[in-house]
């Protein structure tokens, strides 16, 4: 079960697993959601045909905001066919230049987990676990996407 929101509409610190059915109740709230996790299934689907065992999401989706801009995550890169993923998704590897095109296309932002998110080397997977606006840990959700069934 996903955990409830602490005082600033976040997780709490930590990388909660759940599923998919759970994940589009407690997030597919009103038709803009939906739109997004439409979007971000498409990129699931891609990352898990390309060997992606892991994807994080991140960002005022994954919040009480109730109308988010969009999502973040990014995906565990470990096993990952990255010349297939670039032949099958190549927005979803060619980020730097096709962040517009991400949103575009799957509604959120996607990175690989390890890759640098700022100039200091913080790794989107920890970048994506704390909150600037209030400098506090917070929680992120992850799909176990072997197990995973659209």
């Amino acid at each position: 079960m996903i955990a409830e929101f602490d005082k600033n509409g976040n997780l709490p610190p930590g990388v909660h697993f759940c599923e998919w059915d759970e994940f589009k109740d407690r997030f597919g709230t009103n038709s803009k959601r939906r739109r997004m996790i439409d979007g971000l299934e498409l990129a699931m689907t891609q990352l898990k045909a390309a060997g992606c065992r892991t994807i994080y999401i991140d960002g005022s989706f994954v919040t009480s905001k109730e109308k988010p801009g969009d999502f973040d995550a990014c995906w565990e890169d470990n096993g990952v066919d990255i010349d297939y993923l670039k032949s099958i998704a190549p927005t979803l590897y060619n980020f730097a230049l096709r962040r517009a095109e991400q949103k575009n296309k799957y509604k959120g932002e996607i990175f690989p987990s390890n890759y640098p998110a700022n100039d200091s080397g913080t790794a989107y997977i920890d970048f994506f676990q704390f909150d600037t606006r209030t400098n506090t840990r917070k929680g992120i959700l992850a799909i176990d996407l072997p197990r995973w069934k659209p």
